[in-house]
């Protein structure tokens, strides 16, 4: 049963979308589309790019709430997120803190840390000469991340000294802490938590080294399981073990915690995403689908919980 009865009731809602990330084409694909289910939905929808309208705007427009689904810096690190409570307007999803926590990788990891939650060793890279040391400590194959980014951008894998320089490098030009983290080879699952609950779990199969900014946007090769094919107490546990992972780092509403299995088929926890995808390549829109809940079902349940974790605004 919807908590919201009537369209009317979320009042005037501007989708944030695009915008000056490395992910805004990605975001303007996943607002057209969260843009277009509103209004058929029979919301007082509005589009609103962050790169070319400035927030103050939305006071003029008498804007009540927003749908962000702005992907990456300025929109998933708690930046809008801040504004919006300064500005006195109701937004979906994750607070100021669970969104800066969960965009920071290597702040995740910390955190997880300290909650017992496991997740692979990593080592953060500071310099030419940490290298040597993460290669001592860490071994190959690795995985070199840059805290600050999502959709797998800037990600590499590094099979030795020459690949691991190179993905350094790399990863380095985006302005942020740089993490290398243990090379899992077990399965890929995706969870995705829509009102404090998981959803069917996904798992993930690509022929690319790793599930990578082709594999989710682009290539075809990309398989897609759910059912996950695990046994019924398998999914539940890792679902349980999802949500908690999400909550230790503030999330709330929706979001998308991802993990893998390790060698011993223990799970591994990767990272949380407070605004994940929604185009039709999209993650949590396919656990909702096998949840019985369509896309505009989906979007309507999102804008949601910007009435119930946002009423003290």
């Amino acid at each position: 049963m919807n908590l919201v009865e009537s369209a009317k009731d979320f009042g005037k809602v501007a989708v944030a979308m695009g915008g000056d990330a490395a992910e805004r084409e990605i975001s303007l694909l996943s607002g057209e589309a969260v843009l277009s289910a509103l209004i058929a939905k029979g919301v007082d929808a509005i589009k609103w790019d962050t790169k070319s309208v400035d927030i103050s705007s939305l006071k003029d427009m008498a804007v009540d709430r927003v749908f962000n689904i702005v992907h990456g810096r300025g929109g998933e690190d708690g930046q809008l997120q801040g504004a919006l409570e300064l500005a006195g307007i109701r937004y979906t999803g994750s607070g100021v803190l669970g969104s800066a926590l969960g965009m920071d990788k290597l702040r995740t990891k910390l955190c997880w840390l300290g909650a017992g939650i496991p997740t692979p060793k990593w080592m953060t890279l500071t310099s030419e000469a940490s290298l040597k040391i993460c290669v001592e400590q860490l071994g190959f194959p690795l995985m070199v991340k840059p805290s600050l980014e999502g959709s797998s951008i800037g990600m590499a894998k590094a099979d030795n000294v020459e690949q691991l320089h190179d993905a350094y490098q790399n990863a380095s030009s985006f302005d942020c802490d740089v993490m290398a983290e243990q090379w899992m080879e077990g399965d890929e699952y995706t969870v995705a938590i829509l009102a404090d609950k998981a959803l069917p779990i996904i798992r993930l199969e690509t022929p690319n080294d790793f599930y990578d900014y082709d594999a989710k946007y682009q290539a075809d090769t990309t398989q897609y399981h759910c059912p996950a094919g695990l046994s019924p107490s398998q999914e539940f546990e890792l679902q349980e073990l999802a949500v908690r992972a999400f909550k230790v780092l503030g999330g709330e509403g929706w979001g998308r915690v991802d993990l893998m299995m390790d060698a011993s088929n223990e799970p591994q926890l990767l990272e949380i995403n407070t605004v994940p995808g929604m185009t039709d390549h999209s993650l949590v829109p396919m656990a909702a689908q096998q949840a019985g809940v369509n896309f505009e079902a989906l979007v309507w349940r999102i804008l949601e919980t910007s009435v119930t974790a946002k009423a003290a605004l």
